[in-house]
């Protein structure tokens, strides 16, 4: 990952938050990147130490930041707003109507399929199996993807 940071002109984060990848991005990996870099944290807030992260903008005036997650959501560490190299931004990725029509969808499909008798599926962070495209998906609510399998009102979206 260092050799990474060092060369990268972009760095766009995306990992999961856990004991691992907590502060992954602190003081010692912010010094090891380009000057003029640009980091992009798509994931979790705390994967960035953030009182590293102002320090970090405010000595390096040509690295650029821009978070749409926050270590202590929904605030922000003190100064990071006011830096012109951050562009920070409200979690709403997922605010387009197609977005919001597939998690509609899928929230009724997981209605449908509890009341039709079939398990929740038990493990959030365990999707692979309904994306094998070899195998037929768990009968288990929910997916868009194996709602036809259950014999649940496929989505149009």
């Amino acid at each position: 990952m260092d050799e990474v940071l060092q060369g990268a002109d972009i760095i766009s984060l995306h990992p999961i938050l856990d004991k691992t990848t907590y502060h992954l991005v602190n003081k010692e990996r912010l010094a090891k990147m380009k000057k003029e870099a640009i980091l992009i944290n798509c994931s979790r807030g705390p994967v960035i130490d953030e009182v590293a992260l102002v320090e970090h903008l405010k000595e390096n005036p040509m690295f650029r930041v821009g978070l749409d997650v926050f270590e202590d959501e929904p605030y922000m560490k003190p100064g990071l707003a006011e830096l012109k190299n951050a562009v920070v931004v409200p979690h709403i990725a997922s605010a387009s109507k197609w977005t919001r029509e597939g998690m509609a969808t899928l929230a009724a499909l997981n209605v449908l399929g509890k009341i039709k008798g079939y398990p929740v599926w038990f493990d959030a962070n365990r999707v692979e199996p309904f994306l094998n495209e070899n195998a037929q998906p768990p009968a288990a609510c929910p997916s868009i993807v194996n709602a036809k399998a259950l014999s649940l009102p496929v989505s149009k979206l």
